[in-house]
């Protein structure tokens, strides 16, 4: 039977290949944002592989910490944490010097009709944190939301493919990057850009949106036909592996599973496993927000999680009765409305 103490020890052990590249690293770590949803278990993951290496530098974690729980959670695992609003005059100044730094921080929900918020949290503080962090090396969480759709038989948007930017969130996740990538060339800062969609946590993710309407009894759009997902604990682990591949200029780097899944097949399979009839809407597009994994595969290898074991676990989390973070992802948003 799935429990919280059963998720988040799955989501925070490290591979070999994870510890091995931490004793790479120079320096300690710092995490930007790191109270939200990836944050909390990607701290943890790193301050388990720091211990299984035998590095004493510090893990440090960033965020307001709206949520207490994240926070206990972190310290308990001997994460250090620090509570800060990011975007208050003199936070950053407050914070001690970093060798390495995972900048989560950034909005998506509630960006219609508060644009002004999503562009100051995702555009004016990136050029705030490079310049308190000069000679960090950045892994910075950005989203494949800034690639346009594609055909599902094209492979998904490589790190090549040109932006296409639809709404204002995905333009700020793109002036994001830009900003990164202007202090790259311009002072030489190492960074890799951490392009993710979409991470899978049981709590939450696209496997959780679809499963949930299949056990309501509620109709699956279709509009959007497929989608790309890939274990949390697997993306936790590329981020932080990614410092290593940080440079100048700087990097681009598609994180997801390597599959392009149909939504048609995933609910079907969560009506298997939940013994429910699944009903569907609309008609399959010819599109959609789909990325190529390759050069993540290459380095980093498969994801140790693969699609269908997800699926039966998160039908089994619904199951069990497994609690929901309320953070829909809205992978079928058509026209950039988050």
């Amino acid at each position: 039977m799935w429990t919280e103490e059963t998720l988040d020890r799955l989501l925070t052990e490290p591979s070999p290949a994870l510890i091995a590249d931490v004793r790479k690293l120079d320096g300690g770590l710092m995490i930007l944002g790191a109270g939200g949803k990836m944050g909390p278990t990607l701290a943890v993951l790193a301050k388990k592989a720091f211990a299984a290496a035998g590095k004493k530098d510090p893990v440090i974690a960033v965020s307001r910490f709206s949520d207490p729980a994240a926070r206990g959670l972190l310290e308990r695992e001997g994460v250090e944490t620090i509570s800060a609003d990011l975007m208050e005059p003199g936070a950053l100044e407050a914070l001690p010097d970093a060798a390495n730094i995972i900048f989560m921080a950034g909005r998506k929900f509630g960006t219609a009709g508060e644009e002004c918020l999503t562009w100051g949290m995702n555009a004016v503080l990136p050029s705030l944190v490079i310049r308190r962090f000069p000679a960090a090396r950045f892994t910075v969480f950005s989203s494949g939301n800034l690639y346009p759709m594609t055909p599902p038989h094209q492979g998904g948007a490589n790190e090549d493919t040109p932006p296409g930017p639809v709404g204002e969130y995905a333009m700020s996740c793109l002036a994001r990057e830009r900003i990164f990538e202007y202090a790259s060339r311009t002072t030489g800062a190492k960074v890799l850009l951490y392009r993710l969609n979409y991470a899978v946590d049981l709590r939450y993710g696209v496997l959780y949106d679809i499963a949930r309407k299949v056990l309501a009894g509620e109709e699956v759009d279709l509009a959007t036909p497929c989608f790309n997902c890939i274990w949390q604990g697997d993306a936790n682990e590329y981020a932080i592996r990614s410092l290593l591949l940080a440079d100048s200029p700087a990097v681009r780097l598609n994180v997801t599973g390597p599959e392009t899944v149909s939504v048609r097949y995933a609910a079907a399979r969560f009506g298997e496993l939940l013994g429910r009839e699944v009903r569907f809407t609309g008609q399959p597009g010819e599109t959609a927000l789909l990325s190529s994994s390759a050069r993540c595969m290459a380095a980093f290898g498969y994801p140790r999680v693969p699609l269908d074991t997800l699926i039966d676990w998160q039908a089994q989390w619904l199951l069990d009765g497994g609690r929901t973070l309320n953070k829909p992802t809205h992978f079928e948003e058509r026209k950039g409305n988050f």
